[in-house]
């Protein structure tokens, strides 16, 4: 369902004794992955609903007690994420180096294999360049060896842990780095 959904719904998970909500990627996707390729962290996914919902829904499951936990994928982003597509478009950009890029040698940088089959990097011929991606090829993982992504990526965290947010579960944490 959706955000309304759940929320309709607290009164009866609480009869049923659920003390915490985990909700799957509702963040802004393009949704090639079910949402685990992330185009904005501080955004809701329109089939999912609103920012609005999404805060009525927290608001209510902590009136009733329960918590709210949220799956959060920071391995990677969507290549439609600003990051990703501000290193494209500028290859001297900060964000150049938030994700894995190598240069174009006519072959990949190596044999690595994507989960999801094939190669794990993309070619960008405009740029002379392959980039990683160790999931899906709309999936670049984030060079957690840059301070800035990492810097960027706490202060999301925060942003949702003041908005009241009781946890995380973290995807694929093991292979950051």
């Amino acid at each position: 369902g959706d955000l309304k959904g759940i929320t309709e719904k607290l009164d009866y998970l609480k009869e049923l004794g659920v003390n915490a909500i985990w909700l799957s990627p509702v963040y802004d996707s393009p949704n090639d992955d079910n949402g685990y390729d992330i185009r904005d962290y501080r955004k809701i996914m329109t089939e999912f609903g609103t920012m609005e919902d999404f805060d009525e829904l927290l608001k209510k499951t902590h009136e009733k007690g329960m918590r709210l936990i949220m799956d959060l994928v920071i391995n990677h982003t969507s290549d439609e994420h600003e990051w990703f597509q501000k290193a494209l478009s500028d290859p001297d950009s900060k964000y150049r180096d938030y994700y894995f890029f190598r240069e174009d040698t006519g072959k990949e940088p190596n044999n690595w294999v994507s989960f999801f089959g094939g190669t794990a990097w993309n070619r960008y011929p405009e740029q002379n360049a392959w980039a990683l991606h160790l999931f899906s090829k709309k999936q670049m993982d984030l060079n957690w060896d840059n301070p800035n992504v990492r810097d960027d990526v706490i202060d999301m965290i925060n942003w949702w842990l003041d908005k009241g947010v009781d946890g995380f579960r973290m995807d694929v944490i093991n292979y950051i780095s």
